[in-house]
């Protein structure tokens, strides 16, 4: 497989950052961005020029747009937009759970989303290539008590993705992608220690990379899961 340009939001953590090494490995340059600053420093130490790693706040459209002309100049649009940064709510019945988490978790896992979408995905379409990634989750599809800001917004991820999809010109694809369970400190929110039992995000980004570099215009549309 020639090598790709990847830009993936959530680089610092669970899945995001179990993806970057995997990609450097398969001959990739990744654009990575997170909040933390002390782990963008890290990210930058193991993964020297060309790869490319900044802190970026997703829910801040003016910053992300800001951060994107800046790739876009260094480096181009990417061949693949993964846009995996996302909040959990501390489990609780609905009406407990507090206004202001409740926004955060819309402001990051679907406004961060649109806002990487209205920041990246126009130079994708002037060339008519690319693919859109969009991580969803089994809570996506499916409820369970005491995560419904969770469940809402990765339904509404699978919606604005799906209208997304027929939104593109033909040689391009956006996906809704549930990554399955795996044990990351965000499951043991939920989870507790019960995300233990499930494999690691190391052991996920094994099978995960490889899949998500073979998706295509095929696939645009399809509601996807990693095996």
């Amino acid at each position: 497989m020639h090598p790709r340009l990847i830009v993936l939001t959530g680089a610092t953590r669970g899945l995001g950052r179990s993806l970057v090494p995997q990609f450097v490995e398969a001959g990739h340059t990744v654009i990575g961005c997170g909040r933390k600053e002390s782990l963008v420093q890290e990210l930058r130490k193991s993964f020297a020029s060309p790869h490319r790693f900044d802190v970026v706040d997703v829910r801040d459209a003016a910053a992300v747009e800001a951060w994107a002309r800046s790739v876009l100049k260094s480096h181009g649009p990417p061949a693949l937009l993964i846009n995996n940064a996302a909040l959990m709510n501390s489990p609780a019945p609905l009406w407990k759970v507090p206004a202001a988490e409740m926004k955060d978790l819309f402001d990051v896992n679907v406004i961060g989303v649109a806002n990487m979408i209205r920041a990246f995905v126009p130079a994708m379409v002037a060339l008519e290539s690319g693919v859109i990634v969009n991580l969803s989750s089994l809570w996506g599809r499916s409820t369970s008590p005491e995560v419904a800001p969770y469940c809402a917004t990765k339904y509404a991820i699978e919606g604005l993705t799906l209208a997304l999809a027929k939104e593109l010109p033909q040689g391009m694809a956006a996906v809704p992608m549930n990554p399955g369970i795996i044990d990351t400190e965000m499951l043991r929110q939920a989870f507790g220690n019960g995300a233990g039992k499930y494999h690691n995000a190391e052991a996920w980004a094994l099978k995960a990379a490889p899949f998500l570099m073979s998706l295509g215009a095929k696939d645009n549309g399809k509601s996807l899961s990693v095996a």
